[in-house]
């Protein structure tokens, strides 16, 4: 998903953006800007030609795998759409060639998902590099009871999964 807002005056918004990017400890309001506007909140998008801000992911969601950034919400919307899929999670899990690894954890609904053919699916609507490496499916909430991921915290049991030798 994308949200989509439309700033007034697109170019100091695009500037007070790259600011708080840029050094978030430092960022200062371009001239016309508020300086209480100015904040680094994490997210990461573009402004268009037309001054509209698409937001693509969260910063601290990013996987970086190989050189490459992969953001989990394409992922997750591709993933989602897949026919017996209640919700998913994109996480990054070390690699030891590539530095992270996207992984997927899917909940699933009553049906058993066949993941040759879900690994099909997306291999038609995403890039090579996008691909997750490895699926794990769980009939567990992802998201909490306000319908928030806590990534981290997944990210952290698989982590912990891992050592006692149990992800996938």
């Amino acid at each position: 998903y994308l949200a989509r807002h439309r700033f007034r005056a697109p170019a100091l918004a695009a500037a007070a953006l790259v600011l708080a990017a840029a050094a978030p400890a430092r960022a200062q309001a371009p001239a016309g800007l508020a300086a209480d506007l100015v904040a680094d909140i994490g997210d990461l998008g573009r402004i268009d030609e037309h001054g509209y801000l698409f937001l693509a992911d969260r910063r601290t969601d990013l996987v970086i795998s190989g050189g490459v950034n992969i953001y989990p919400a394409e992922i997750e919307a591709a993933i989602d759409s897949y026919p017996g899929v209640l919700a998913s999670v994109v996480i990054g899990l070390p690699d030891a060639d590539l530095g992270q690894r996207a992984h997927a954890i899917i909940e699933a609904g009553n049906d058993a998902l066949d993941l040759d053919a879900l690994r099909g699916f997306l291999a038609e609507r995403l890039v090579t590099y996008k691909l997750p490496r490895s699926i794990e499916v769980t009939r567990e909430r992802l998201r909490d009871d306000s319908g928030k991921v806590r990534r981290s915290a997944l990210r952290d049991a698989r982590l912990t999964d891992k050592q006692t030798g149990t992800v996938p």
